[in-house]
């Protein structure tokens, strides 16, 4: 994974307005933390395969970053994107990694399933 390309992001959550996609999203703060260290809070959330469409997106900040995007019933909001695959245009795959470089983060969209 590169770090985001604002510019190259924004393009590809523009070709994906008005399709129904599926979509991968996911935060934890590490969910085996509390393995290690029992002081540590584990929180998570999880999300594959889910059916959207929205109206309007768009990257903001100057990293790590948010995503928006406006459905006709709400928004999906992730925040702390710092990284993304750009390997792949028919997928958009962003992922926030912390200091240590582990996962805290993760959005993807697709039009078949992940």
């Amino acid at each position: 994974m590169q770090l985001i390309d604002q510019e190259k992001v924004q393009r590809i959550i523009d070709q994906f307005i008005d399709q129904d996609l599926y979509i991968h999203l996911e935060m934890t703060t590490g969910a085996y933390a509390s393995h290690n260290d029992n002081t540590k809070f584990t929180a998570s959330t999880f999300i594959t395969n889910g059916l959207v469409k929205y109206s309007l997106g768009s990257i903001e900040g100057d990293g790590p970053f948010r995503v928006g995007l406006k459905m006709n019933q709400g928004w999906i909001y992730s925040q702390g994107l710092t990284h993304w695959d750009e390997s792949n245009v028919e997928q958009l795959i962003l992922a926030g990694h912390d200091q240590d470089g582990k996962l805290v983060v993760s959005l993807q969209l697709s039009r078949e399933p992940f």
